[in-house]
């Protein structure tokens, strides 16, 4: 099925038939032709162009800053099987023209390498990371080309998510080493946390460097539980058997792994989701951001020592908890996906129990929220504090809360509309101071958005 990417062509101007995507597609062809090898056009508003890896850095760069694109991510394949070698994916965005530009360049199969684009894209770091680490495509110039999935133990030469590594391996050989963190500099000490902490949801170890009171730089080392997820779906499972196994990458935010999956799919095979599925599926996901915004509200009220309000956030979080159970037979892990639609419908009672929730949620949530606002001793440990501003959050693309916390309108349900989203109208609250206060309050408005969207 993955032919088509060896019998891609240079696309004509006159195949593009978005105008805004024609331009920006004919202004790189201008400046960067010679190193553009092959381009397609994918359903309609995303441009792939394969490029020379001499170009890699310069067609990215020019992308990100001269185009205002936000990066998006960097995707890694083995593509020995199909007679090329190894190829990275660097997918951009366009938020405000609902465009994409994917970047891609081929790495040798015997010895696969690439020019690093992190210097220039910084949002790059981690992923080309992640990549070097599952599939062993070296980042030339890479700033940090330190592991960051695999632990200290595994082997050099093994990487598990090339075409030959076998889904049921049971253990690989070990090694001792030392993860190479960096050591204090002068009047720093280092505060260690982690890998077990009572406020961490997985193993994480985080070294932090204080100086004068002040955290000035910090080291992180996570990925304790990596689990090998796509290696079994592509080893042992069916494609409608993925969505099962997608929601349980994560226990909070499970449906919205399954919903990427289904739609990748979907969009690929050019399947026709029923209407009623797509509404569905959009309020399971807002169903599911108030379950996991009234998490992170509750555990950032504990960690402020305000342990009523923790107790109150989940105690309304109980009724969506309660609620997602009656739609779906399960409070998380709902099991609604299916590539082409859902498996179970929103029944009347279901609705106006959702309806019922809804009502009783902005009631209750409005006087938490003063609550909080009206506390100094809490606010004055959360504003000013932990601040990303809008230059650093637009470097790093950031997204979500974090984004909108930063001054950056960035939703990708409106961005990029998807299943009902583009039907539906709601407000997308943004702060612009940058700190742990703007990120609380982007989550506590968005609860009343969420409850919009699905009444």
């Amino acid at each position: 099925m993955w032919r088509w990417l060896y019998e891609m062509r240079i696309l004509r101007l006159e195949e593009v038939e978005n105008p805004e995507l024609r331009e920006i597609y004919e202004e790189i062809v201008k400046r960067f032709g010679d190193g553009i090898l092959r381009s397609e056009l994918i359903a309609g508003n995303k441009l792939h162009l394969h490029v020379e890896r001499g170009f890699l850095r310069k067609v990215s760069s020019h992308i990100f800053d001269e185009l205002g694109a936000f990066y998006c991510t960097t995707a890694g394949v083995d593509e020995r099987p199909l007679g090329g070698g190894f190829r990275a994916y660097h997918i951009f965005s366009i938020d405000e023209k609902n465009l994409f530009i994917i970047v891609s360049a081929e790495a040798s199969p015997s010895l696969p390498r690439l020019p690093s684009i992190a210097n220039d894209v910084e949002g790059a770091n981690w992923a080309e990371r992640e990549v070097r680490d599952l599939l062993g495509i070296e980042f030339d110039g890479h700033p940090d080309p330190r592991r960051l999935v695999l632990p200290d133990d595994w082997p050099d030469g093994v990487y598990p998510l090339r075409k030959d590594f076998r889904y049921d391996l049971k253990e690989v050989p070990r090694v001792e080493k030392e993860y190479p963190m960096r050591g204090p500099e002068a009047e720093e000490y280092v505060m260690p946390i982690g890998p077990y902490h009572p406020a961490l949801h997985e193993p994480e170890y985080f070294r932090l460097y204080v100086r004068g009171g002040r955290v000035v730089d910090a080291e992180y080392r996570g990925f304790g539980v990596f689990r090998g997820v796509e290696k079994v779906t592509e080893g042992r499972l069916t494609y409608n058997q993925i969505p099962f196994i997608a929601e349980r990458i994560c226990g909070i935010c499970g449906f919205t792994h399954s919903s990427c999956y289904c739609e990748a799919i979907e969009e690929a095979s050019g399947i026709e989701v029923p209407e009623r599925a797509q509404y569905i599926r959009t309020i399971m996901l807002e169903l599911e951001r108030i379950e996991s915004h009234l998490l992170w509200v509750g555990v950032a009220c504990h960690l402020l020592g305000f342990d009523t309000g923790f107790m109150h956030c989940w105690r309304i979080r109980e009724g969506v908890m309660d609620l997602c159970e009656l739609i779906s037979g399960n409070r998380k892990t709902y099991g609604m996906n299916l590539v082409g639609g859902v498996r179970r419908d929103i029944t009347e009672k279901g609705r106006e129990k959702a309806l019922e929730y809804l009502a009783k949620m902005r009631k209750e949530l409005r006087e938490i929220s003063e609550v909080v606002s009206g506390m100094s001793e809490l606010t004055a440990r959360i504003k000013d504090v932990g601040i990303l501003s809008k230059a650093d959050a637009r470097k790093l693309s950031v997204v979500g809360p974090t984004a909108r916390g930063s001054g950056l309108k960035r939703d990708v349900r409106v961005d990029h509309p998807y299943f009902a989203y583009g039907k539906v109208s709601f407000k997308i609250p943004v702060y612009s101071e940058g700190d742990v206060w703007a990120r609380l309050m982007v989550r506590v408005e968005e609860l009343f958005s969420s409850a919009d969207i699905i009444e």
